[in-house]
């Protein structure tokens, strides 16, 4: 084997074995929360010892912020709108949903961790809920953009409204989801969502009733 080759090597078993590491930190911080989360407790389930998990990450509060990072990073490649050919602003936003909702089926950490560690309250707030707080902004942001697309005729002030409607409203039903397992259909859920979401939208850029 060249020295190319083995490097090769040697950075692929890196990159496995990191993601090894953040499946494991995953699946013990959705089931015991973050205090619930530790080296020991995510080496067990790895099987790496704990010094490769401290080559990656620095400590627990590393290896959190890097779940939500990655989980996030799959979540916002799925949140795309579709062209103009897919249809009406209610049949476009409605086929967003759906993906929004698939996304966070099969990526739901950052979500699931984020939310945990954005309602508690500490003096020294742990990484993972800055980050957490960090991504939001981008979803948010993200959120704003397809609103002027799909609602040109809402103001500024309206599309944060929506925007703070729409994301209240997901949040909720992903929190739903995670209370009441697959009883809750979360595709169907988000579906709905959308279409309550652009009936707000129409009702914000009619104004105020008489």
């Amino acid at each position: 084997m060249t020295r190319t080759q083995a490097a090769r090597k040697k950075r692929a078993n890196g990159v496995e074995s990191r993601q090894r590491i953040l499946d494991a930190a995953a699946e013990i911080a959705g089931e015991r929360g973050y205090e619930g989360t530790s080296i020991a407790a995510v080496s067990a389930k790895c099987g790496l010892p704990a010094s490769s998990i401290y080559w990656h990450f620095k400590d627990k509060d590393d290896l959190i912020a890097a779940v939500i990072e990655r989980s996030f990073e799959t979540w916002l490649a799925a949140v795309e709108l579709p062209d103009e050919q897919a249809g009406s602003p209610l049949e476009r936003v409605t086929v967003m949903a759906a993906n929004v909702a698939k996304s966070l089926l099969e990526a739901p950490d950052f979500l699931r961790l984020g939310l945990m560690l954005a309602l508690e309250r500490r003096p020294d707030a742990p990484q993972g809920r800055t980050v957490f707080l960090q991504v939001r902004e981008t979803a948010t942001q993200k959120i704003v953009e397809m609103g002027r697309i799909l609602f040109p005729d809402l103001d500024e002030n309206g599309i944060r409204t929506l925007t703070t409607y729409a994301m209240a409203g997901a949040d909720g039903l992903f929190v739903q989801r995670e209370l009441n397992g697959e009883a809750v259909d979360l595709v169907a859920m988000f579906e709905l969502h959308a279409q309550l979401v652009h009936d707000a939208a129409r009702r914000l850029a009619a104004g105020p009733s008489n």
